[in-house]
């Protein structure tokens, strides 16, 4: 299954405003260069367009702004629950989940109602490590490894 980055932003202050980009450059072992979170244990925060929609949906506001989400990268066509463990190739990085991303209280201080929206099934997305850095730019495609075992 393939996909592709749809939007990225770095937040360069904790509680500050995400700042939106059209291209970021990830660093090995130490997640988004200029985030305030370089180097924190979640490197990268990701989520999947596809479920954001759903919650939104879900809110009756269909144009939620995804920044609200607080992640660094939005993805298309790649979903991602269940994925912890899996390498995911993201523009010229490879990622490898670590787990799902638990919405917090932060996402009502954003909009009423949105933590408990992306509750369920990995609707605050997934947080991975950096395996191999380089450049991700909105456009670039994204895709899984193939495992050993063909997940």
């Amino acid at each position: 299954m393939s996909g592709t980055v749809e939007r990225l932003w770095i937040k360069r202050a904790h509680g500050g405003v995400m700042d939106p980009v059209d291209e970021m450059e990830l660093l090995a072992g130490e997640g988004v260069k200029g985030s305030v979170n370089q180097g924190a244990p979640r490197q990268v925060t990701l989520i999947d367009r596809q479920r954001w929609d759903r919650a939104a949906a879900e809110l009756d506001t269909p144009d939620l702004e995804p920044a609200f989400r607080r992640a660094d990268v939005m993805l298309t066509g790649v979903p991602l629950a269940g994925t912890r463990g899996r390498i995911l190739r993201v523009g010229g990085a490879r990622l490898r989940i670590r787990g799902e991303t638990r919405p917090c209280n932060l996402m009502d201080e954003q909009h009423q109602g949105l933590r408990a929206a992306l509750d369920a099934d990995w609707g605050g997305g997934a947080h991975a490590e950096v395996l191999e850095g380089g450049p991700v730019r909105v456009g670039d495609p994204v895709s899984w490894e193939e495992s050993p075992t063909g997940i």
